[in-house]
């Protein structure tokens, strides 16, 4: 990937909505529902800002958002935190962008306080590639919640300590 051309941003826009569904669909991984909850997070944070208790984070090439983070502090804890969403859009998957936008997201948790990243996901097949990453990424399977999300769909919790 060439980083000459490649940024971030932190500013949260209305036409991040439709961004946002874009490089969701793009993988093929979520269904409806989960892309319309992501976008739903771009609303709330337009409302109510930090408060809305969602944080994001847009790399963009040549001025292109191509992939995304959602995160926020978990509620009662002083240093645990969800990373609810990462995405990048299909063209640019095994470019290294995952993992950038993974460290850079990892290093405002940091500077927030933050010091425990917990990760959810599923445990379908489908789903390996996504599940090879976040070993890739250092974190480490702390939880498998059997037939969570349907039957035969396990929940795997990653924990990645910063």
């Amino acid at each position: 990937m060439n980083n000459q051309n490649f940024s971030f941003r932190t500013t949260v826009r209305e036409e991040d909505k439709e961004i946002i569904r874009d490089i969701l669909l793009s993988g093929g991984f979520f269904y409806d529902f989960e892309i319309d909850t992501a976008v739903e997070l771009v609303d709330d944070y337009l409302l109510e800002g930090d408060k809305s208790g969602y944080l994001f984070l847009y790399a963009e090439v040549d001025g292109k958002t191509v992939g995304y983070t959602c995160f926020g502090q978990i509620a009662c804890t002083k240093y645990s935190w969800d990373l609810y969403w990462i995405a990048v859009h299909e063209n640019m998957r095994g470019s290294g962008l995952g993992k950038l936008l993974m460290r850079e997201t990892e290093k405002m948790i940091k500077i927030l306080g933050g010091k425990n990243v917990y990760i959810e996901t599923s445990g379908r097949e489908k789903y390996v590639p996504t599940q090879k990453f976040y070993d890739s990424c250092g974190c480490e399977l702390i939880a498998t919640i059997a037939d969570f999300y349907d039957e035969g769909d396990d929940k795997l919790i990653y924990k990645r300590s910063l």
